[in-house]
């Protein structure tokens, strides 16, 4: 399967009890087209920081699974990535009690060997969460 339609059947399989990062955090593929992905995920209690507030890391985690997936759904079949850098800025807390966060990623370039995506987390009420962009190598 290429990229796009691995994807693809990943939305339509959400429900299925597979191991995965978004399992563990509850994230849900929500859209998945040529080169752009979007995912959302729950607030909760387990995702505290020190401070009370939604730890960075979901939030990091949420751009990576976007930005990622966008250049996978861009990839012809056994070729996979891995992500080289991830640059993140955070914009403003989250509270902890099932607010709901969007995380959209979209390609910038793709190449043979190198790929460079940009992402955003928007909050329920569309405001910005925090902004990232990544460079991932192709590996065929």
């Amino acid at each position: 399967m290429t990229g796009l339609e691995q994807l693809r059947w990943v939305m339509e399989h959400e429900g299925d009890d597979v191991p995965s990062i978004r399992r563990l955090l509850g994230i849900r593929v929500t859209e998945v087209e040529h080169g752009r992905v979007a995912m959302t995920v729950t607030t909760q209690p387990d995702f505290a920081n020190p401070q009370g507030t939604v730890h960075g890391g979901v939030t990091a985690t949420l751009l990576d699974s976007v930005m990622g997936c966008a250049v996978h759904s861009t990839l012809p079949a056994d070729t996979s990535y891995t992500t080289l850098e991830l640059k993140v800025n955070y914009v403003r807390g989250v509270a902890l009690d099932g607010r709901q966060l969007t995380g959209e990623g979209h390609t910038v370039h793709v190449g043979r060997r190198t790929a460079v995506a940009e992402g955003r987390v928007l909050d329920e009420h569309g405001k910005l969460v925090g902004h990232a962009t990544t460079t991932c190598l192709i590996l065929a």
